[in-house]
């Protein structure tokens, strides 16, 4: 039964137009990052010695794999949410009763699209301006692969959070612009704000934030980012796990409890 459910869930999401629209949006990131790398080895190349020492390209990486986790994080959202403004939702609980088995099959699908998306994009995104760079010591660029493969494979995963954290609040709340909105808070508005705490509070729960846990994770400082890094690895996991394990555990209960 659980594969059947999978699989139903499965045709669904490929059956849906939001599907290929939001992730259209990280593959369009993808091909912008191989713009800017095209025009920062072109705009290298005709710079003077002296200019490029303040020359610099940002983690392109980084930023993809940002718009990718909000981007699969609205997918998670509206995986439920269009059941349920459709009325779709009755159909699925009338087919498949057991409602812990329909939250898990969501779950399973959409938290496989995400990771499989987060690490496309992420390290599509690091090989592709590797390969525009080439040799050329920007600022900002790695200068070596294996030393950026821990952090990038921590960031592509994370993305499955995000899309798992919008599944859960997409269940909790019922709402397309509640589950958003929450999730927008979480990523950019509450960090903003643990940002502004005085020390050595800010740190502390700067450190506790979704965007500042993958660096954690693999024992980075977070540094040059309003994010604390006061969490030991696997303290980071553990946290960045909750950011999806409490949303999903709090739905499931809930779908349980209250009516289609």
């Amino acid at each position: 039964m659980t594969k059947d459910v999978i699989a139903a869930e499965w045709l669904k999401l490929r059956s849906v137009r939001s599907t290929y629209f939001t992730l259209a949006i990280p593959v369009a990131f993808l091909a912008m990052a191989a713009l800017l790398a095209l025009y920062a080895a072109n705009r290298w190349d005709g710079l003077t010695s002296e200019d490029r020492d303040h020359f610099a390209l940002s983690s392109l990486s980084t930023l993809n794999a940002d718009v990718t986790g909000v981007c699969l994080a609205v997918l998670g959202v509206l995986v439920v949410t269009g059941e349920y403004r459709t009325g779709m939702i009755r159909t699925t609980l009338t087919v498949v009763p057991r409602r812990g088995s329909l939250l898990h099959a969501k779950a399973a699908v959409v938290g496989s699209v995400a990771l499989l998306a987060g690490l496309t994009v992420t390290l599509g995104t690091f090989f592709t301006v590797k390969l525009i760079i080439g040799d050329r010591p920007i600022r900002g660029q790695p200068s070596g692969v294996v030393a950026e493969l821990p952090e990038l494979f921590s960031r592509g995963s994370a993305v499955a959070v995000y899309a798992l954290l919008g599944l859960g609040l997409a269940v909790i709340l019922r709402s397309t612009a509640g589950a958003i909105v929450s999730v927008f808070m979480l990523w950019y508005v509450v960090p903003i704000i643990a940002a502004n705490l005085p020390a050595p509070w800010n740190e502390r729960a700067g450190s506790f934030m979704l965007g500042g846990l993958p660096d954690q994770v693999i024992g980075g400082d977070n540094e040059n980012s309003i994010y604390g890094s006061v969490l030991p690895p696997p303290i980071a996991l553990l946290v960045l796990i909750a950011y999806a394990a409490l949303p999903l555990t709090s739905a499931a209960i809930l779908l349980n409890r209250r009516d289609a």
